[in-house]
């Protein structure tokens, strides 16, 4: 797929509605490059655009093969109901899906417009869910575009590829590539969702000029990987990243995802191409079940390493806002079946570092009572996951790109559970996190607590949610968190620039952990 940005003429299609005159849009039905879409009308009076295809169905030949462009259509396409999830075992919980079937032709994106007119030129969103690489869909309601659409903004979420389908490494493949490469199909899927973006979203009353892209966890690596891709040049303005990039997790070497996963190839009996794409897509997914598939440097859509590429400063180079929640791992994951004493939590941190690198961490991280333990062991797991790969990204960028980049931690907890005077986490009480745990931000980011109904939100949840979603949405419409009644956000600039708290009383306050990550980076080194 050609790399380039199309100057396309969006024609509307004319319906027989009462005022829709001029380039007014229709309220149900728009024009893109492949024919006419019809959508439906949210409560809001947002109009919505559902189960959108973005290339072929990666199915028969086309699996594990470049997304290909989509054929056009003759008539009206319905578009009210999201299409298929990406095949996936149910790995994680909390992933509540709205689609209403699992199928390996998974290549559709929704859109959330207040656009009245083609003609109104509104910033977009576009958001990458997460899940590991292995779970989730751009149907799933904590990432709904109605609340985000409110505000101004065209907002789209996107499927792409998942586990072996997404990311199988095979020199199958590499013979067969054009690139002679394999893996990232999955990034190359949100590549593809972003040309169809350039191309398209015009038509819905979106400024292709002012593109964000965002994501979480997964979602936030695909953004890092986004902006290191050379493929991705000019598709997207700014970025947002929450909780996680792929600077500094010490890549899997391709050749060695390449011996990994041609065994597990040999072993389902397959000698060809042929066999390998005959099989059923539930075969694939169950002889997989047991294996990670994680993005490699293919030397197409990754040619290094995105920790070189940042350094380089050969990424893109756009405005970015990134950060991470104060609880992303418990203690649990320091400490294990360990009782919570002060000598297990030394020992465990012996034996996870070794020697002078145990007594440093021990000096970072220092408790003296099981409660202190429970709190450091709670931040060095959390610097061990998202913090320290965020941080290397947000540090990176600010170093090389030449634009701004903002900084926050989010730090709120959940409320109680709806029905239950209980605290929010699903652990026992003497397990809960410290904080806000992985994922937990994405809602109150988002404008979507009242999407999850686990939880009893309050009005302190709203408010932290109002403030999170006004710093999102003016950065997406300006590249600066900054607004009218918000607490003051500074870019950073240095080494000890602040960062934003954001919590019930949000504020800008300064850091005081930078030794911490400086020693994760010496750990990569």
């Amino acid at each position: 797929m050609k790399n380039c940005v199309y100057i396309i003429t969006i024609t509307i299609l004319s319906v027989q509605t009462a005022g829709c005159q001029g380039n007014k849009l229709p309220k149900t039905r728009v024009t893109i490059e492949n024919g006419v879409l019809e959508g439906g009308i949210e409560a809001s009076g947002i109009r919505s655009f559902k189960g959108v295809p973005f290339a072929q169905p990666p199915v028969g030949d086309l699996r594990f093969r470049e997304p290909q462009a989509v054929r056009n259509w003759e008539g009206v396409r319905k578009a009210v109901d999201f299409g298929p999830r990406p095949m996936q075992l149910p790995f994680y919980s909390d992933i509540r899906s709205r689609s209403k079937e699992m199928s390996e032709d998974c290549l559709y994106l929704n859109v959330w417009t207040p656009a009245k007119s083609s003609s109104e030129h509104l910033p977009v969103l576009v958001y990458f869910h997460g899940g590991g690489f292995i779970n989730g869909d751009g149907s799933e309601s904590c990432y709904d575009g109605e609340s985000m659409a409110q505000r101004g903004i065209v907002t789209v979420t996107v499927n792409y590829r998942l586990g072996i389908f997404g990311f199988l490494v095979h020199p199958y493949l590499e013979v067969e590539s054009p690139h002679h490469s394999s893996g990232n199909y999955g990034f190359l899927d949100q590549h593809a969702a972003l040309v169809w973006v350039q191309q398209n979203i015009a038509a819905f009353g979106g400024d292709p000029a002012r593109v964000t892209i965002a994501g979480e966890s997964a979602g936030s690596f695909s953004v890092s990987a986004q902006m290191a891709s050379p493929l991705s040049k000019r598709l997207f303005a700014g970025a947002i990243g929450e909780s996680g990039s792929l600077l500094g997790t010490g890549f899997i070497a391709f050749k060695d995802a390449e011996q990994f996963e041609s065994r597990l190839v040999e072993d389902l009996g397959c000698a060809t191409l042929h066999d390998l794409r005959a099989l059923s897509a539930e075969k694939l997914l169950a002889a997989s079940k047991l294996s990670r598939f994680p993005p490699v440097i293919d030397g197409y859509f990754l040619p290094k390493s995105p920790t070189d590429i940042f350094s380089d400063g050969s990424q893109m180079p756009v405005p970015l806002l990134a950060g991470w929640n104060s609880a992303e791992k418990d203690y649990l994951f320091v400490l294990g079946k360990d009782k919570l004493t002060v000598n297990n939590y030394e020992d465990d941190v012996r034996r996870m570092f070794g020697g002078d690198n145990a007594k440093e961490a021990l000096r970072l991280y220092k408790a003296s009572t099981p409660e202190e333990v429970k709190q450091v062991a709670t931040d060095l797991a959390t610097d061990r996951n998202s913090g320290y790969t965020t941080w290397k990204w947000i540090d990176l960028h600010r170093k090389t790109s030449g634009k701004p980049v903002y900084r926050y931690l989010f730090a709120h907890p959940r409320p109680a559970m709806a029905g239950t005077s209980e605290d929010a986490s699903e652990n026992t009480p003497v397990n809960k996190p410290i904080g806000a745990a992985h994922t937990w931000e994405i809602e109150y980011a988002l404008g979507n607590l009242l999407s999850n109904k686990a939880y009893a939100w309050t009005a302190d949840d709203r408010r932290v949610s109002e403030t999170m979603e006004s710093y999102f949405a003016n950065f997406i419409k300006s590249g600066n968190p900054n607004g009218q009644g918000l607490a003051s956000w500074a870019a950073v600039n240095a080494e000890n620039s602040p960062i934003m708290l954001i919590d019930v009383n949000s504020h800008s306050e300064p850091e005081r952990h930078f030794a911490r990550y400086k020693f994760m980076d010496s750990q990569k080194q």
